[in-house]
């Protein structure tokens, strides 16, 4: 997932009493337990966001930012947190990182304010992309290639399964029967025993390294934020403020701000953020492009459902987490087909998923179009025809796009992947607001409009395809 894979060298401080078989499967626990609460608070506050904005008195753009900041922090952060794996050792940065995502969700918890909540939510996302790198440590490090690596990897990819569909009837649950009056804060209270257990489990069983001889690259940490904030600023806050000036100036450089960290990097070479090497493969490049076309459009979808169907017709959040379902569904009827024919078919797949969803998205836009009259029965078909579509490239695509990349650099690259995938997330969001609030209109022609501009982005990660390696490769050499 970052650099941390390619210098996972023998771990000198290597306690005996944690080394055993027992000890390895109990410190993977650890990490998995930590990465599971930071991906369940990607997907539980979606439900919650309307409790949130009642309860705070805060407008639409408010909302984006308590989605869009976690994902542009986390994005922001996660190379780096790789590498502060390295430097400091993957236990005491696990550990530093749990305890601040801990904390933070504490202060989101108690916020009385809309820019506590933001704020809380961005230092989520920035100690979420601190601690969760240290996952592929424990794998590299505890694991020697075979059949338990491979069970590793397997146990974290089913955990991103369970993460995505339990994260919103968690929050659903919790929104609408919350004990104590707490409501909505409860999503982020629960968080507090999960990482006290996280880093008590993480003192007792994950095992340090010798501190690396790598620095950080700073300066490149700061030019990449830049670029992004320049770009899902104005996104955001530019719709509702009336596209003031600064709102257009920002967005016209944050190109020349990427250009600025692209030219940092190339002088760095090796030292560098992120490995210039890595962007002289075309399919890696191009499947950076795939990926974040494809996550803007997941963003898109999902942001849009939540306006429409709890701000514009008034569903409970329990009501849309369930119907939400129909998309885990989805997947899950054509993911195992994905996995068997990945090694051979894996771009053929992506070309064919991504239409499948492309097509479920614009027949969901055409049942929304009169919103009125929207039932979950409406809804649900069109979701399951757009997960079926997506099982076919989600589980396989990140490993597809790595698939060319030399084994030093697969790390690093894994960690780009990641990072690449909220950025897309963080854009999406910031999308979605400019498309559904452009005009005043009727809830379900606004979301049909948007959702259709989701269509035209799945549509797009399809064409795109064919510049992606044919098949994919062994995980186990990847580490991806």
């Amino acid at each position: 997932m970052s650099r941390q894979i390619a210098s996972s060298s023998a771990d000198a401080n290597f306690h005996p009493e944690r080394a055993g078989v027992r000890g390895r499967w109990l410190a993977l626990f650890v990490v998995l337990l930590a990465t599971f609460m930071d991906l369940v608070d990607v997907t539980i506050v979606g439900v919650a966001l309307p409790s949130i904005q009642r309860d705070l008195h805060a407008g639409y753009a408010v909302g984006q930012w308590i989605v869009a900041g976690y994902a542009l922090a986390y994005a922001l952060i996660l190379v780096t947190g790789g590498r502060l794996g390295d430097v400091y050792g993957p236990r005491r940065v696990f550990i530093a990182g749990v305890a601040g995502f801990t904390v933070a969700s504490a202060l989101a918890g108690a916020a009385v304010s809309p820019a506590m909540l933001i704020m809380a939510r961005v230092a989520q996302g920035l100690f979420g992309g601190v601690m969760v790198p240290q996952v592929m440590s424990v794998v590299a490090t505890r694991f020697p290639p075979g059949r338990d690596r491979t069970l590793a990897f397997s146990l974290y990819g089913a955990l991103l399964g369970v993460a995505q569909v339990s994260g919103p009837i968690i929050g659903g649950l919790l929104t609408s029967y919350g004990v104590f009056g707490l409501g909505w804060r409860l999503i982020f209270y629960i968080n507090l025993p999960i990482g006290l257990c996280a880093i008590a489990g993480a003192a007792r069983w994950m095992d340090e390294r010798p501190r690396a001889t790598a620095r950080l690259d700073l300066p490149g940490v700061a030019l990449l934020a830049l670029a992004a904030l320049l770009l899902t600023v104005p996104l955001v806050q530019g719709r509702e403020q009336g596209w003031p000036a600064w709102s257009l100036a920002a967005l016209a450089a944050s190109p020349f701000a990427l250009a600025a960290f692209a030219l940092y990097e190339r002088g760095r070479a090796e030292r560098a953020l992120v490995p210039t090497t890595l962007f002289r493969q075309r399919s890696f490049t191009a499947g950076l492009v795939v990926l974040l076309v494809l996550f803007t459009g997941i963003a898109i979808y999902f942001m849009t459902l939540t306006w429409l169907l709890q701000f514009g017709l008034g569903w409970s959040p329990l009501h849309v987490a369930l119907t939400g379902l129909a998309w885990p569904a989805g997947i899950a009827c054509t993911a195992q087909i994905a996995y068997r024919l990945s090694s051979r078919h894996g771009r053929r797949l992506v070309r064919i998923g991504m239409p499948i969803t492309a097509l479920g998205t614009a027949g969901l836009a055409w049942a929304v179009h009169d919103g009125g009259r929207l039932t979950t029965a409406g809804i649900v078909p069109w979701m399951v025809v757009g997960g079926i579509g997506m099982g076919l490239t989600i589980p396989i695509l990140s490993t597809l796009v790595i698939a060319e990349v030399e084994a030093p650099y697969a790390g690093a690259a894994s960690g780009v992947v990641n990072s690449v995938v909220q950025l897309g997330s963080a854009i999406g969001v910031a999308l979605a607001g400019v498309v559904y609030f452009a005009v005043r209109i009727a809830p379900g022609t606004a979301g049909a409009r948007t959702l259709a501009c989701a269509a035209g982005t799945f549509l797009l990660a399809g064409l795109l395809a064919p510049l992606l390696p044919p098949q994919t490769v062994d995980d186990s050499v990847t580490g991806a």
